[in-house]
């Protein structure tokens, strides 16, 4: 009865139907989980399957990544393969709309945070049913107004619901980490619980809701999304937001100001960069925020700027957006240095 049932299974994204009832998804995309338009695919045609399954009542998503749940959207894919992906069916783009559908399925989604759940790794843990997470490893945030962007997958929407106006404002404009219990305190996961017990306590849960009734599970659901879910006009605004915030490139979908691909070489999703590829921005400084950021996971990929030219408030911009975004993998680097 207990015995795996059939697999779907990715490099990045593992779906485990546990029993026909109770699926897992595990997301695996090393080294810290960068979330990107490849992702968003994969994870689309999981919630699709989710929907439609006659049986499925509960689904967990976890990780596989070792202090990490989901980090951030992936800035170095190229925009192009972001902007090609076509809205879904509540005509949101992709990113929105998949967790729109999500919140909406007639299936129990729950999210066991351990490690890093930041932008999209949040976005999704809001988006789920439920949030259960480890009292000292899992740190959730939306960073994204620390390095001058407004986040797009419907944490303005969401967050003020789950624990209040102002705790939500100190959480998007304070771009801080908030640790498991301070999570459970504020209302952004349901419980926080010591390390060792997260994952029992998950399963436990998970296995009983499986045993009970899909159309009375289905029905309740519906009936709670009714009072507390918002509506996809909340969320549509904040997906254009954010594209804004990358700059006009991003909205029109076209190549940013970058040397092209055959002569620069592109960089890994670590953030680390090539000597040819720095120096391909120093010969271009007029390369978009988009690009900055991709550039900027790594301080030794820096765009170094001329002396004596007069520092513009753009560039001071980005400086502060660089200095940001540092701080932001300085801390990633901590916390694996403090585990290890």
């Amino acid at each position: 009865m207990n015995r795996p049932e059939r697999t779907f299974t990715t490099e990045q994204i593992r779906l485990e139907r546990r029993l026909p009832t109770y699926w897992r998804v595990t997301f695996d995309m090393p080294p810290v989980n960068i979330f990107g338009p490849k992702e968003v695919l994969l994870l689309n045609d999981i919630i699709t399957t989710i929907e439609t399954d006659p049986e499925v009542k509960v689904v967990v998503f976890d990780s596989a990544i070792e202090g990490f749940f989901i980090t951030h959207y992936d800035f170095l894919a190229p925009l192009e393969e972001s902007a090609k992906i076509p809205p879904g069916p509540t005509g949101l783009q992709a990113l929105p709309d998949m967790l729109v559908r999500l919140s909406r399925a007639p299936v129990v989604s729950i999210a066991s945070i351990r490690g890093r759940a930041t932008g999209v790794g949040s976005e999704l843990a809001l988006a789920s049913d439920m949030r259960f997470a480890s009292r000292e490893k899992a740190i959730l945030s939306q960073w994204e107004v620390g390095a001058g962007l407004v986040p797009g997958g419907g944490p303005m929407a969401r967050l003020p619901r789950l624990m209040g106006r102002g705790r939500a404002l100190e959480v998007l404009l304070g771009a801080d980490d908030i640790h498991g219990d301070l999570a459970e305190r504020y209302g952004y996961v349901n419980r926080s619980l010591p390390d060792a017990e997260l994952d029992g306590f998950v399963e436990a849960l998970a296995m009983r809701i499986a045993s009970f009734d899909k159309e009375a599970i289905a029905e309740t659901k519906r009936l709670v999304d009714v009072a507390s879910l918002p509506a996809d006009l909340e969320i549509r605004p904040e997906w254009d937001a954010f594209l804004a915030s990358l700059g006009p490139r991003a909205r029109t979908g076209s190549r940013p100001l970058w040397r092209a691909a055959s002569t620069a070489p592109a960089m890994s999703r670590t953030g680390s960069a090539s000597t040819s590829a720095s120096s391909a921005a120093e010969d271009n400084p007029a390369f978009d925020r988009r690009r900055r950021c991709a550039q900027l996971t790594s301080p030794s990929s820096r765009c170094e700027r001329p002396q004596h030219r007069k520092e513009r408030p753009r560039d001071r911009k980005s400086r502060r957006f660089a200095q940001t975004q540092e701080r932001y993998h300085g801390l990633c680097d901590h916390d694996q240095r403090n585990r290890a």
